[in-house]
């Protein structure tokens, strides 16, 4: 997966959550995102979709 940006889907509008991200670790219900310069964020999220042509990666927070 080349480095893209991630999102989370938040009351029908996607908020910038991570850039540069280019490791994604899913474990049950947390998702581990880490970017090229180290930066990481751990969300009670699901994966939602990729797109390579956006550089987007999309998550849905858990409810």
């Amino acid at each position: 997966m080349c480095e893209a940006n991630a999102f989370l889907m938040e009351q029908g509008r996607e908020e910038k959550i991570l850039d540069n991200v280019d490791e994604l670790d899913i474990q049950e219900e947390e998702i581990r995102i880490v970017n090229i310069f180290g930066e990481q964020k751990i969300l009670k999220a699901k994966f939602k979709s990729y797109s390579a042509a956006e550089r987007k990666i999309l998550l849905e927070p858990l409810r």
